[in-house]
């Protein structure tokens, strides 16, 4: 029974259904902005994930309360919604959307995996003359009941923001009384870290300029609070104090985002992207963020006196946990799931079992674990999966983001292999030269801790003052040559581009975005497969002779 309605502005025209029966508000209310970001498909709890359903009983118990005080909430997703589990991909999102409808999103904004799954359909990129790169990603927006936000996604052929059904700039609610303007940008490095083949044609706008620029509108137009969904984030680590910012790093983007934009125009910001919390202050901005993957939900809540059109206090939450059974009640209000999204949750997981459940004929003696700072089990297992599946010198593979889950120990299953690889990249084939590979390396060695795995070459690494060396050794003990040809596998990710690991060879090497090639995970699949029995990750460790050999210590100046 929440009191938020879009009213018509220049930005766009949609209509929510409004509660007509709880007393009418005073010229001071409270709003509850609720957010999440980067859920990624989690629909039902699991461990430390409320899932969707969990965060509907929050919302719920804090509606009740808000309509005891005469106030509202709004609930705002910063993006990365429907891309990750088997029970959201196998209907490209379908079921989160249909979630959101019942759960009440105000608004979201678009993530970057929202470009994932391509045309509507098997395919996720285009392949058939006629697919829409971004069809899947437009048809989910004609389905949903909340406006999809991306202001700084800009259209090559225009100039302009996107326009494509329910998808715009900005738009207005009235929540109590109270005008609230929402706009949604996304990460200026987000065409970089999905599928480039399905974001042709598009740019990213500058997130501060757009916001300001959005946001001057907003208040033209009378906006009392302006709330910015950003799919782009930071990270800090402490949430005692908001105004204390010493834990978080001061250069990530929203932070940077924040300090640009004028004091005064913006309130808040939903950040994501970057998976980490957030509850702090800069430039006069609170900026929330709920980890990811319904692990915790933001809130800030905003004291506004509408008479006199201006917020008049703030109080910023630290990350509000979700995980299921965590609580009993909050704000007063038992914690009960939304029957409605809680059903829709259930059908989705009913129809993905028996494909999560298909096992692959291995036993994992002990769970592959992701040890992002130095060589892992799992990413080794991955490199030499793909290596031994394919006719290649060497694999390689980002490790740091295109990783999500461990591979727990027992019988391993097609479910445990999609959560941790949820994405349908494709591999491919790239001829790279070894003078190429060594400027690949070198410009990784300066990314630590987040190296990418490979598996068939061995790199050692030295300084001479300010020159670096960079050795790279083939799995047969060879000296990799500039002038020798080395056959990569990767995936279509990083070979057109994205996490900026490969970028350097593109231009001259090439590579060939085969259609026959098999998806990544379907490759992995097909390897275990192969290889029926008990699988011991102590197998897949290299410490005694590893692949990356760096000095503790690389000054920033040593380069090739």
């Amino acid at each position: 029974m929440h009191r938020i309605r879009l009213f018509l502005t220049i930005f766009a025209a949609v209509s929510v259904a409004a509660c007509a029966t709880s007393p009418q508000p005073a010229d001071v209310v409270t709003l509850s902005i609720v957010g999440t970001n980067d859920v990624h498909g989690e629909l039902l709890p699991t461990g430390d994930k409320g899932g969707i359903v969990t965060i509907s009983a929050y919302l719920n118990a804090l509606r009740l309360a808000r309509d005891e005080d005469g106030g509202a909430v709004l609930y705002i997703d910063a993006g990365d919604m429907w891309q990750g589990t088997l029970e959201s991909n196998l209907t490209e999102g379908a079921f989160v959307v249909d979630a959101y409808n019942a759960i009440g999103v105000t608004a979201a904004a678009i993530g970057n995996h929202e470009f994932d799954f391509g045309p509507v359909g098997v395919n996720a990129i285009p392949i058939d003359d006629g697919d829409d790169p971004r069809g899947a990603l437009k048809l989910r927006a004609t389905e949903a009941d909340f406006p999809l936000l991306a202001a700084n996604l800009i259209d090559l052929s225009t100039g302009e923001p996107v326009q494509w059904d329910n998808v715009q700039p900005a738009v207005m609610v009235e929540a109590a009384g109270a005008h609230v303007g929402i706009i949604g940008v996304m990460t200026s490095s987000a065409l970089q870290t999905t599928i480039s083949a399905n974001t042709p044609g598009l740019e990213i706008a500058p997130l501060a300029e757009t916001i300001t620029a959005e946001a001057r509108r907003l208040r033209s137009s009378g906006a009392d609070l302006i709330i910015v969904a950003a799919h782009a984030g930071g990270r800090c680590m402490e949430f005692d104090d908001p105004d204390d910012t010493s834990s978080c790093a001061p250069d990530a983007e929203i932070m940077r985002v924040a300090r640009d934009i004028p004091a005064g125009l913006v309130d808040h910001i939903m950040a994501g992207h970057h998976h980490n919390g957030m509850a702090h202050i800069v430039n006069g901005i609170s900026i929330t963020s709920g980890y990811s993957n319904t692990i915790a939900f933001s809130r800030v809540d905003f004291t506004v006196d509408r008479a006199r059109n201006q917020v008049i206090a703030r109080r910023v939450f630290p990350p509000q946990l979700a995980a299921a059974g965590l609580r009993n009640e909050y704000e007063g209000h038992a914690l009960i799931p939304m029957p409605e999204v809680e059903a829709i949750a259930k059908q989705a997981a009913a129809e993905a079992e028996a494909q999560k459940q298909e096992s692959l004929g291995v036993t994992l003696a002990g769970a592959f674990e992701l040890e992002r700072s130095v060589e892992s089990p799992l990413s080794n297992v991955m490199t030499q999966a793909l290596l031994d599946s394919f006719e290649a010198d060497i694999s390689i593979h980002n490790v740091f983001g295109g990783i999500r889950s461990i591979l727990p120990a027992g019988e391993l299953t097609y479910g445990d292999v999609y959560e941790m690889f949820p994405f349908d990249n494709v591999v491919t084939i790239l001829h790279i030269s070894g003078r190429d590979l060594r400027r690949i390396i070198a410009r990784q060695v300066h990314r630590k801790p987040r190296l990418p795995g490979f598996s068939g070459m061995r790199v050692i690494i030295s300084c001479n003052g300010d020159k670096m060396d960079v050795v790279m050794h083939l799995a047969d003990g060879r000296e990799i040559a500039d002038a020798e040809r080395i056959r990569v596998i990767a995936n279509d990710f990083l070979a057109l581009g994205g996490d900026d690991i490969l970028t350097p060879a593109i231009p001259d090497g090439g590579f060939d975005l085969k259609l026959d090639m098999p998806r990544t995970r379907d490759a992995l699949v097909e390897w275990f497969k192969a290889r029926p029995g008990i699988m011991n990750p102590a197998d897949f460790r290299s410490l005694d002779t590893p692949k990356w050999n760096l000095p503790d210590e690389i000054s920033p100046t040593c380069q090739l």
